[in-house]
């Protein structure tokens, strides 16, 4: 992960506004785009890599979600493993499901 921030503007603060399901629906987004650019485009493959791993990060230091940090940490654990381990837990399209559940309830609202 780069040292300078991708989402400079979200690493101020704008993250830490939005909801847990919004946070969760960005980062599947860098998983999605992760999927379909596995096997075509290995730079940008890393780049939403990197960008989902940026995000996560973000989330695990937003204080609302003390309660969930468990949770959180075990995804990233998971999507690590699906990025760059033995896909113990699955591979990042398995998790591109995971993650549009917290998309749906992001645009509805809840």
């Amino acid at each position: 992960m780069n040292a300078e921030p991708r989402h400079a503007s979200l690493a101020v603060g704008k993250w830490f506004a939005l909801t847990f399901a919004e946070q969760m629906g960005n980062i599947g987004s860098e998983v999605r785009r992760a999927v379909q650019w596995q096997e075509q485009d290995p730079q940008i493959f890393n780049r939403a890599i990197d960008n989902m791993l940026e995000l996560i990060d973000m989330t695990i230091l937003d204080a609302r979600w003390r309660g969930r940090l468990k949770e959180i940490l075990r995804v990233r654990e998971f999507l690590c493993d699906a990025a760059f381990g033995e896909k113990t837990y699955g591979t990042l399209d398995d998790f591109d499901t995971y993650f549009l559940q917290f998309a749906i309830m992001a645009r509805n609202g809840l």
